[in-house]
């Protein structure tokens, strides 16, 4: 049976708010990371932007991440320079402390400037402001775990940052190393989270930060979110860093052999349909690919939305309206190909699914932003049509616990646990290496995570 059609409402006042605020948000973060970008100053200007058009198109699997050869001289030179710039810091580490206290300050008064000028802009409403006020409360209860994940970002030497991957903006991965060298260490391909709108590659620290103190390999992923890129740039530019660790991870010491794909919130699903679209290119004609479903040992979905009907409505009244959703996933006709549970249940891609690696799906169960029956339903359905999954529980976690709250608290955290478990489950050595492990230290007060959990508006 055909999904049900669901109709394209136009943008409400606060759509528009929504839209235009992702567009300020990801100008600002594009202008920090590529501020010699052409693009990210028009964006931070305020002129127009040249995106795709929201046309309908033809559901195809095609992927067309693969750079394209013959490409203009300045898009040539952009990536020379980029990639001179990334190497220059793999050796030397960037510039003093000072330099680097310079840029953040920079940085976060011109995010700063820009929010408030939006907001004076825009005039918004009782519900925005609310949220707004929130989210800095938020913000502002978290910040001694913030500073501390941060000053480890910009200063540890084992923090590769802004390696370049693609040709298109935002095609940067960071890569977090573990202090021993002693073999090759398995990988772990991040893709972070972020509503499709807000998703930068720094969210990933903390994590990269504790498996790598586990020694094992973390690769955050950079793409491009809304309204920069839609649904199938994401895709493609997390294919395009998977294949980047795929090929080149041993030259940082990793396991080609051990690589682990996993995605948090908004990058579960970008990831899923990575993997998933991969499977169905290896098995279409004439097709290129440069890496493989095979090299993926398996896929973890943190919090993660697969069946994109069945959350529409629900993203609608949390805030991400439906015009703007379907803007995002490239009108209504493309929600089959972008929904993962209903996709694998294809008769005619059949091969294709036999290729999935093991999934596992972590989920909190007080998740509002995400239900966990997202997760639930998911593994079911891959379990029924032939593929090893299965849903791991946390009972009274939210979204922020399982991924923020529980890892800044320090000691056990049990999905951290899980997860390091798998990725060493036949290294004997590596697993008496974590049986010993010493508790990770607190970041923040419990009485500040229970009020920041209190007000989250996420």
């Amino acid at each position: 049976m055909n999904p049900p059609m669901l109709p394209i409402t136009n943008p409400s006042a606060s759509s528009a708010m929504v839209a235009t605020t992702s567009l300020t948000a990801n100008a600002a973060t594009m202008l920090i990371q590529e501020h010699h970008d052409e693009t990210a100053r028009l964006l931070i200007d305020g002129r127009a932007v040249d995106t795709k058009p929201f046309l309908p198109r033809a559901s195809s699997y095609t992927s067309t991440g693969t750079p394209v050869n013959g490409s203009s001289f300045y898009q040539q030179r952009r990536r020379r320079i980029a990639s001179d710039t990334s190497l220059a810091s793999l050796t030397t580490g960037g510039g003093s402390r000072s330099e680097y206290v310079a840029h953040a300050a920079s940085e976060t008064y011109l995010l700063t400037r820009l929010g408030f000028k939006l907001l004076r802009y825009l005039g918004v409403g009782y519900r925005w402001i609310t949220r707004f006020l929130a989210l800095g409360c938020y913000a502002l209860l978290l910040m001694p775990g913030f500073i501390q994940v941060g000053y480890y970002y910009f200063f540890s030497s084992r923090v590769r940052r802004g390696i370049v991957y693609g040709d298109q903006p935002r095609n940067r991965l960071d890569l977090y190393l573990p202090k021993n060298s002693d073999g090759p260490k398995p990988v772990v391909a991040f893709v972070t989270g972020g509503a499709w709108i807000i998703g930068y590659k720094a969210w990933g620290s903390l994590l990269g930060q504790q498996l790598s103190e586990r020694d094992i390999i973390v690769a955050c992923i950079d793409y491009r979110n809304f309204p920069q890129g839609t649904i199938s740039d994401m895709v493609n530019d997390a294919s395009l860093g998977v294949s980047f660790v795929c090929n080149n991870i041993a030259e940082y010491g990793g396991d080609p052999n051990r690589i682990y794909l996993m995605g948090q919130s908004a990058g579960a699903h970008i990831a899923a349909c990575t993997l998933l679209e991969q499977a169905i290119k290896e098995c279409g004609e004439g097709g290129s690919t440069s890496w493989s479903v095979a090299q993926i040992k398996a896929y973890f979905g943190l919090s993660g939305g697969y069946n994109l009907f069945n959350l529409i409505d629900h993203f609608h009244s949390r805030g991400l309206y439906r015009s703007i959703f379907l803007s995002i996933m490239e009108g209504e006709q493309s929600l089959h190909q972008y929904s993962p549970e209903v996709t694998v249940q294809d008769p005619n891609i059949k091969t294709a699914v036999s290729r999935l690696p093991p999934i596992i799906l972590f989920h909190g169960t007080a998740d509002y932003s995400i239900p966990a029956d997202a997760s639930k339903s998911f593994a079911e359905t891959l379990q029924r049509v032939g593929v090893k999954a299965e849903s791991i529980m946390y009972e009274g976690r939210t979204h922020t616990d399982v991924f923020l709250h529980d890892p800044m608290r320090g000691g056990r955290d049990d999905m951290f646990e899980d997860l390091v478990a798998m990725i060493h489950a036949n290294d004997p050595e590596a697993l008496a290496k974590d049986a010993v492990a010493p508790p990770r230290k607190r970041l923040v007060p419990e009485f500040m995570l229970k009020l920041a959990r209190a007000v989250s508006p996420f």
